[in-house]
């Protein structure tokens, strides 16, 4: 495996999917590479370029056990990825609706990071730490 290659692929759930994708991309600049509908105005698979990594989606089906975070209770997951200027990546996500959980800190590490949640309540870490560099 290519220390480049990616393979971890977050797979996330939305009421509103098609909602998600439109919020994702102005709050956060992620970019669709593609959406495949489904039955009705749902999305039955969707992928976007999240800094060089891809996330993936789709509509929640409850009647297979898949929610939204909007049909938990508390914090089931966190997504952190790793941006070059958590600041201004911040200020886009928090002028875009994002509820703030942690205004952007330098940790003791030395990592610049800030937590939010989305329109549906995916929590979401964005910061300059990079998972595994250190093992190199």
């Amino acid at each position: 495996m290519k220390a480049t290659t990616s393979q971890v692929y977050p797979a996330l759930l939305y009421r509103n999917a098609p909602a998600a994708i439109d919020w994702l991309t102005k709050a956060f600049g992620f970019q669709l590479l593609s959406s495949h509908p489904g039955p009705g105005n749902t999305v039955a698979h969707a992928e976007l370029n999240a800094g060089g990594g891809i996330i993936m989606l789709s509509t929640a089906k409850p009647e297979k056990g898949w929610k939204s975070p909007r049909d938990l209770d508390g914090v089931h997951q966190i997504l952190y990825l790793v941006v070059d200027d958590p600041d201004a990546h911040f200020a886009r996500a928090k002028a875009a609706g994002a509820a703030i959980t942690q205004a952007p800190v330098t940790q003791d590490y030395g990592a610049r990071e800030y937590c939010c949640t989305d329109l549906e309540g995916h929590s979401w870490s964005f910061g300059t730490y990079h998972p595994g560099a250190a093992a190199g």
